[in-house]
């Protein structure tokens, strides 16, 4: 650890090291003020930050100069009733949303109401974990305010100290994810759709107490809740959703117990000035500065009443178009290279393209195009449900959580961008809520599957292929990871799979990130993905739950896509000397996997290709050594081996962040000296007889030991396949060719056909010969 942090500090350039000193010089100086006076919650300072140039915030200021929260509270309700809309929702459209969404949505009352009613009984439903009782003592009243620094999961209370000295990566504080995640208030956006779609003013009054709730238990500056910016910021949002949200009523502001509008200003003003003076630049991950950058704008520019707001938006503004050129590649992906943060960045890049055009700012035209880009690499790296491909760490934290829908879904995140942009091709899915409550509008119209094409994402290292009936297949074959690889996974040629829309070939998840060392490291593994493992070692090997000691780079080394199929090789270069090359040829129906390790001959090698299976499939061995996997529907393939034994064994998956779920892992193993060569074979058949051997490739009648060959024979065709070693004229069973890849299949009763021919000018059936 110190010497990783002395070459760290050795590597710093001037600027680096001068903005991390006056940081360091800011919260020292914060921290021994905090000790000679204890921070609390004062009202009367929100006089300050509040502008005294808008007539209509006057009578608010003057009943806070009396000290009269009550009357600031009902001025301050006044004011945002009535004042402008600067934000995806406002009061004056209440109606309007309301009336759109139940007309589109019949069952979105019933859905919030049920929602809503689990929060005011006490059961939160966040990340992996579902109706959690966030209390201490089990015997306290449903309903109660949540004790704000206890992990419920673990059973460890994080301690009240100064927010820069609080160690929430110790897992004696529990596990900082699930306290933040119910502290960034997320459940308030489901709160106020309970609330506008009901009418029910319990829903509103639930709101008012948990924020009293929380600013009495967090004072300014104290305890893990203000330990790192993103949460502040992302906290801040659902402050700002809250606000609309609840100023837009029938009824009276004397319903309120609490004269929330106060308090909710004077801990937005708090929390945006302690993001503005720490923002996380010079860091890995830098989702953090773009979630940080979106609350400085989106508040900033939201809340004009604040004194400090043009300063936070001119700020915001500033980072979130900086980094747009420095965190997204040139296919759009984001630079960590974890589909969950790219998703996290579409939908930061969302609210402030929202923000810029219902408040006029010209910057919108900058926006559009980076929503654009990343919206065109989310619609690749989904299937036609829009399940994102799982590559890198998936936290299972979400920016737009107001309909519960689940972190790997990014339909209406697509579905948002499609209507924002009038892309309906970038649509998937079934119609989205969220479009409404985004836009004002009903979603676009989803695009048809065989609309999606394969594509190659070089930049960010990822070749889709994807066909028209819902395949959908993702390699990775791009570098590990952005700076320290803080989200990356050691997943180097790894590949997921879907199956006519039934995902198959599943990236196991992230389970966890530090509060069990043994279940991050092995979720992050070369087993734990569909790839390839040597003598049981991981490609790249992690130091510590967000760094690595050794890494491992994939890359490209033939990509094609034409209207039939779709190939794709690569190697990496984590097991050396000896090279791991992977080759996928992908049809409709039928997807060819072979895996070489090539190098210096010596000792027997013992190679593992790991396939992962989502748990709704259910796998059975046939004595050939064939696998025959069924889903829950009853729908079939066949995975099929070669150059080793397949075998059944028993894992796990994290389909969310905490929770683990049994499956199925086919594991092919095999002994051999190098070369060595591997083939997998997935079929989409319903048919029994299906075999599949190995053959040897000739050259002059000589074995070439570079070349691969084989034979898949089913109830209706038989395949040959030659992946080359780039040498002439070479035989393979009873075909010759000089192409570097050969498919060649005959169908029963009809002509022999070369279905796919790859660099070459021949090839001949010299059956007999």
């Amino acid at each position: 650890m110190a010497v990783r942090m002395l070459r760290r500090v050795v590597a710093m350039d001037r600027a680096e090291l001068e903005h991390r000193a006056s940081t360091y010089a800011r919260q020292q100086a914060s921290r021994f003020g905090a000790l000679i006076r204890k921070p609390s919650w004062q009202r009367s300072d929100l006089t300050a930050s509040l502008r005294d140039d808008v007539s209509t915030l006057r009578p608010a200021i003057a009943s806070l100069e009396r000290h009269d929260w009550e009357s600031a509270h009902r001025a301050l309700i006044d004011h945002f009733a009535t004042r402008a809309g600067r934000f995806p929702i406002d009061a004056a459209q209440r109606s309007k949303t309301v009336e759109t969404i139940l007309a589109a949505f019949p069952g979105a009352a019933a859905d919030a109401t049920a929602r809503g009613d689990a929060v005011l009984e006490g059961r939160f439903t966040l990340l992996g974990y579902e109706d959690l009782p966030w209390t201490i003592e089990s015997e306290k009243a449903s309903g109660e305010a949540p004790d704000w620094h206890w992990d419920p999961v673990h059973r460890c209370r994080a301690p009240l100290a100064f927010w820069s000295r609080v160690a929430y990566l110790d897992p004696a504080c529990g596990d900082h994810k699930v306290i933040w995640e119910l502290n960034r208030h997320q459940y308030w956006l489901q709160l106020g759709r309970a609330y506008w779609l009901s009418g029910d003013t319990r829903y509103r009054d639930a709101f008012a107490a948990h924020l009293a709730s929380w600013m009495s238990a967090n004072p300014p500056l104290m305890g893990i809740n203000w330990a790192s910016m993103l949460e502040l910021g992302l906290r801040s949002i659902s402050w700002i959703w809250a606000i609309h949200f609840f100023t837009a009523f029938s009824g009276s502001p004397e319903l309120d117990r609490f004269p929330w509008t106060v308090d909710l200003l004077l801990g937005l003003d708090r929390q945006m000035r302690l993001v503005a003076e720490n923002l996380s630049r010079y860091f890995s991950p830098n989702t953090h500065l773009l979630g940080e950058a979106l609350a400085l704008y989106v508040v900033g520019r939201t809340l004009p009443e604040l004194r400090r707001a043009a300063d936070w938006e001119r700020l915001g503004r500033e980072v979130l178009i900086d980094q747009a050129d420095k965190q997204i590649n040139a296919d759009g992906g984001h630079a960590e290279l974890s589909t969950h943060y790219h998703r996290y960045t579409l939908d930061f890049y969302l609210l402030a393209l929202a923000v810029a055009r219902k408040t006029a700012d010209p910057i919108a035209d900058v926006f559009t195009p980076v929503v654009g880009a990343l919206a065109r690499f989310a619609r690749a790296m989904a299937d036609d449900q829009g399940r994102l491909a799982g590559f890198g760490d998936d936290d299972g934290g979400q920016l737009l959580t107001i309909c519960g829908r689940p972190s790997w879904d990014a339909s209406d995140s697509l579905q948002i961008a499609a209507t924002m942009l009038g892309q309906p091709a970038l649509a998937v899915g079934h119609p989205a809520e969220e479009v409404v409550w985004m836009t004002g509008r009903t979603t676009a119209a989803t695009c048809r599957a065989q609309d999606a094409e394969s594509i190659a994402l070089r930049d960010s290292g990822y070749f889709v292929s994807r066909t028209p009936r819902g395949d959908h297949l993702v390699i990775d074959a791009g570098r590990h990871g952005f700076l320290n690889g803080g989200h990356a996974h050691a997943d180097a040629l790894s590949v997921t799979l879907t199956v006519r829309g039934r995902p198959l070939f599943i990236d196991p998840g992230t389970g966890c990130y530090t509060i069990d060392a043994a279940v991050r490291d092995r979720f992050r593994s070369s087993a734990s993905h569909n790839t390839l493992t040597l003598d049981g070692r991981s490609q790249s090997v992690p130091a510590g739950p967000f760094h690595w000691r050794s890494t491992a780079d994939g890359r490209s080394l033939d990509w094609q896509s034409h209207p039939t199929f779709d190939y794709f090789e690569g190697s990496h270069d984590g097991y050396g000397p000896l090279v791991h090359h992977r080759t996928v040829l992908a049809r409709p129906g039928c997807w060819w996997i072979v895996d070489r390790v090539t190098g210096s001959s010596g000792p027997l090698q013992h190679i593992d290709a790991h396939w992962h299976l989502d748990p709704r499939w259910h796998a059975t061995s046939t004595p050939e050594g064939n696998v025959r996997a069924e889903s829950d529907d009853g729908y079939n393939v066949w995975v099929l081996s070669a150059g080793g034994r397949m075998e059944l064994i028993d894992g796990w998956c994290a389909p969310l962040y905490g929770r683990f779920v049994r499956t199925t892992t086919l594991r092919s193993t095999c002994d051999e000296r190098t070369p060595i060569a591997l083939i997998t074979v997935v079929i989409d058949s319903p048919e029994v007889a299906h075999s599949l051997q190995t053959l040897p490739v000739t050259v002059n009648g000589h074995v070439d030991p570079l070349a691969v060959g084989a034979r898949l024979v089913t109830a209706e065709w038989t395949e040959t396949l030659l992946f080359g070693s780039g040498r002439s004229l070479s035989r393979v069973g009873d075909v010759e060719t000089d192409a570097r890849m050969l498919c060649w299949r005959e169908e029963k009763g009809q002509t022999p056909l070369a279905t796919v021919l790859l660099d070459g000018t021949v090839a001949t059936l010299v059956r007999g010969i």
